[in-house]
């Protein structure tokens, strides 16, 4: 197995515009490639697929078991050149959902990302400090992002060199290398014409691609892991209908095709610009920037009234949450839920475990659900004041506190929480059952 993960000292060191970078210039020399995200980024996977011209996965071992991890690593890069693996903030954050345990899961070699503004032997104290926090993790050489000049990136790869860490190249400080960033992170790729030809070009120009190549060999043979097979039945529901255009973009892409190995064919429509919902036999919102849209959204009446009357299956998760309420701040919304949706100025951000308070569209009464939260609205009433149709009892990931959230009714389940299908087919087989 041919793969590199592509981690940095911190949010915003420049992973996703150097791991789209090697995307399109490792592309470019025609290899099959595979791209994948650690952690629950709907986001960044997007851009990756878009630069490699290839599938991208999320990582996730608390969303999905590390077996599941495995199983979805060892399936999808079969039979692929090479697999870019884009890490999550800083290598070691995130505790036991680390880009660092994904690293020692998967056994494959590390490139550090330093942004070397405002550094500069410093910089290789840095990497020398991270190489010998987790002796296990296999950090096999270094890019730097943001450097000033060419002596700049002279003096640091000197100080590298004496610490005996790789110097792979450095990318110019220039803001067209700049992915703009939104409240919930960066810019949707649906709205960003960002030129990845021109990033491949100057990776190509600036780092050592052949080396990064040769790293990539360092990854041993993962694990064996055997396969889930899935079984689709004649009773499932057949035929889905997915919220996807601007405003509703974040899904994971191996929840989807869990889906669809159990046997249903997934459409997309747009809240944005279809005027009805299309057939289907059950919908799903997921989230994205409806704020951003509120506007649009409003506007779109025959579409609100087509949602509005629906009495089909809707599985809603975060913006989809906030479509389905009265209003949406100052903009009238869907209406199928008693809720209003206001926005924040500081997130809810964070793992979650789910009890189900009673039966829904994807388990029984007290069945524990994974997923993650990351939202900057809230909505009114709160949830619990409506005890009879609350869905959740929620414990955020390492804290003791319970709150209460989500909506549940006969065809409805809707909250604040983001599920991965893969590794919870359960789940799926209970909302297409």
């Amino acid at each position: 197995m041919k793969a590199i993960i592509i981690s940095g000292t911190s949010s915003s060191a420049g992973k996703t515009s150097i791991a789209c970078g090697l995307l399109r210039a490792f592309q470019k020399r025609g290899l099959k490639l595979c791209a994948y995200k650690t952690g629950p980024d709907y986001i960044d996977t997007e851009y990756l697929r878009r630069a490699g011209k290839c599938e991208a996965y999320n990582l996730d071992t608390w969303l999905m078991s590390e077996d599941k991890t495995l199983e979805l690593f060892s399936r999808t890069s079969k039979d692929k050149d090479l697999a870019i693996i884009e890490g999550a903030m800083g290598l070691y954050d995130g505790g036991e959902n680390s880009t660092a345990k994904i690293a020692k899961l998967l056994k494959v070699p590390v490139i550090l990302v330093i942004n070397a503004k405002s550094l500069g032997e410093s910089a290789a104290a840095v990497a020398l400090g991270f190489k010998n926090f987790d002796p296990e993790i296999k950090i096999a050489g270094v890019i730097l992002n943001c450097t000033g000049s060419e002596n700049h990136a002279k003096i640091i790869s000197n100080s590298l060199e004496k610490v005996n860490i790789k110097f792979l190249g450095a990318l110019p400080r220039d803001d067209k290398l700049k992915i703009p960033e939104r409240h919930l992170g960066l810019l949707p790729v649906f709205e960003n014409k960002f030129d990845f030809e021109n990033l491949a070009d100057l990776v190509e120009k600036n780092l050592n691609l052949d080396e990064i190549l040769k790293i990539s060999n360092l990854s041993p043979l993962i694990p064996h892991c055997p396969f889930s097979l899935l079984t689709p039945h004649s009773s499932l529901i057949t035929h889905i209908a997915v919220a996807r255009d601007e405003a509703f973009s974040f899904y994971y892409p191996e929840s989807l095709e869990t889906l669809r190995n159990l046997g249903a064919e997934i459409i997309f429509f747009s809240p944005l610009r279809d005027k009805i919902l299309p057939e289907a036999d059950a919908y799903i919102f997921g989230g994205g920037f409806p704020e951003v849209f509120a506007n649009e959204l409003s506007e779109n009446f025959s579409m609100l009234e087509s949602v509005r009357n629906c009495r089909k299956k809707i599985l809603a998760e975060c913006g989809g949450l906030m479509y389905l309420c009265k209003n949406l701040e100052n903009f009238k919304m869907a209406g199928l839920l008693p809720f209003n949706s206001f926005m924040t100025k500081r997130p809810v951000i964070g793992y979650m475990e789910a009890r189900a308070l009673k039966e829904n569209l994807l388990c029984g009464k007290n069945k524990i659900i994974r997923g993650h939260e990351f939202h900057y609205s809230r909505v009114e009433p709160e949830f619990n004041f409506y005890k009879n149709n609350c869905a959740f009892e929620l414990t955020r990931r390492n804290k003791l506190e319970k709150s209460f959230g989500g909506w549940a009714s006969e065809n409805i389940l809707a909250s604040y929480l983001h599920i991965n299908f893969f590794g919870n087919e359960d789940l799926a087989e209970k909302f297409l059952s």
